[in-house]
């Protein structure tokens, strides 16, 4: 699961090895920890994401959540503060919209 947050871009997959545990993956250093500032974040050079952790599949549902009730924006796009990633955005949402008018 990708998940574009405001402040930073995260992946989400379960733990190969104990799936009471979810990998969050993230290509930016401190992106995990604005969302899991506790977590153990671990670097992978030979891994597709650089930084990642393994944190409990409950406490990322119950993280999620709490970040999808503190939505105080109307516009996704525009709340986004951050000149790279608001860019990154902008070429995921210009893709997903040609994808809309191909289907």
């Amino acid at each position: 699961m990708w998940l574009c947050l405001n402040n930073c871009f995260i992946s989400v997959v379960q733990n190969r090895d104990d799936p009471s545990i979810l990998l969050v993956r993230a290509r930016v250093a401190g992106h995990i920890e604005r969302v899991f500032p506790e977590a153990k974040v671990f670097t992978d050079p030979k891994a597709d994401y650089l930084y990642r952790a393994n944190i409990k599949r409950q406490i990322v549902a119950k993280t999620v959540a709490a970040s999808i009730q503190k939505i105080n924006y109307d516009n996704f796009k525009d709340s986004v503060e951050d000149d790279e990633l608001h860019l990154a955005y902008m070429k995921v949402w210009g893709v997903m919209e040609k994808l809309q008018h191909q289907v």
